[in-house]
């Protein structure tokens, strides 16, 4: 699964990156250590250009009766999204991308787990798939959330978990937001797993386990 992970570029590095003109996104500020039911930046299109604005993670689907389901809809398989019903109708129509330099996987070794940070080689934004909805409380609340998709592991990532985020390339970027495509068959080739060769993997501090912890020292090697 994907459960943690940074972004840690200025807003004008973002916006610039995204070609977008405008942010909805209350307050940006880097972050180090971005944990599930925060706010997140999410880029959408609206039909003519791209959007920043921010979506809760953990997707609560339209028909859920307790936004406390989002808990468990931080992640979808990418192989199942187009059958599975918190995800099926989002998947044709409501796509999104998570900017992101980085994101946390625990690696177990004998006696403990090991965080490690996860980065393009040579460092830089990347976008992670996703998916949103817009679900009505009881008391009239409108909740706008997401979840993030997953593959199987590349070489790099097998060793340290058994998941990994869908990572799009960026010249696929425009084909997922396109919301003109909603045949799941034509999104299927963008779910293999990122090149190994074009990640790198290091090992953080333990301090990482903490939603606590939100600073640079975070993304330290050790």
């Amino acid at each position: 699964m994907c459960g943690r992970y940074t972004i840690t570029v200025t807003l004008e590095e973002l916006m610039a990156h995204y070609l977008i003109e405008e942010s909805r996104f209350p307050r940006y500020e880097p972050r180090y250590n971005i944990a599930p039911g925060q706010l997140i930046p999410a880029i959408i299109h609206d039909g003519e250009r791209n959007r920043l604005g921010g979506l809760k993670w953990g997707l609560i689907p339209p028909w859920a009766e307790d936004e406390k389901i989002g808990s468990r809809m931080l992640n979808a398989r990418a192989e199942t999204a187009a059958v599975k019903p918190a995800f099926r109708h989002a998947l044709r129509q409501k796509r999104c991308l998570i900017p992101a330099d980085g994101f946390y996987e625990w690696q177990r070794l004998a006696r403990a787990k090991q965080p490690m940070r996860i980065v393009k080689a040579g460092g830089g934004l990347f976008s992670m798939a996703g998916l949103y909805e817009s679900w009505t409380a009881p008391d009239g609340r409108r909740v706008s959330s997401c979840t993030i998709l997953t593959t199987e592991p590349n070489e790099l990532m097998a060793p340290i978990h058994d998941r990994m985020p869908v990572i799009l390339h960026q010249e696929d970027e425009s084909l997922w937001l396109d919301r003109q495509i909603q045949r799941p068959e034509a999104l299927q080739h963008l779910f293999k797993p990122y090149p190994a060769d074009r990640l790198e993997a290091y090992p953080v501090s333990p301090i990482v386990g903490s939603v606590r912890q939100d600073d640079p020292s975070c993304i330290e090697p050790l």
